[in-house]
This record gives structure tokens, sequence and C-alpha cells, in this order.
């Protein structure tokens, strides 16, 4: 398992229900094709499940 996950916003969050704009926006995205690094545990997993059609993640 990495250290790290690198999330990308890949997809505009306007279209989206509010919970993953929330979810979005908890995760330090606010802008297209902007990129945070966050550690690799259990919440983040969980956030990215939800959101996974908006983001891109690579392992680090």
């Amino acid at each position: 398992m990495a250290d790290k996950l690198k999330i990308t916003l890949v997809k505009s969050t306007i279209g989206a229900i509010p919970k993953h704009r929330r979810t979005v926006e908890a995760l330090g995205l606010k802008k297209l094709n902007k990129t945070v690094e966050l550690p690799d545990n259990a919440c983040t997993r969980g956030m990215v499940k939800q959101v996974k059609h908006l983001v891109k993640v690579e392992e680090i």
C-alpha cells in the first residue's frame, strides 16, 4: 500500500449532486485539473470511492 494518494479533479462538479460536491471540496479540490496529495487511509479511500467518476487517483 502506498503512503500517499495523488488525487486530481478531472470532471466538473457543476452537474454533481450536492453531497458529491461537498466531498470533492473536503478533499481539497476547488478547481478543475488541480491536484492534491493526501495520506492513503480508509477515510480518504472512502471519499475517493464516492466521487470516483469525478477524480483520477494515483498511488505515490
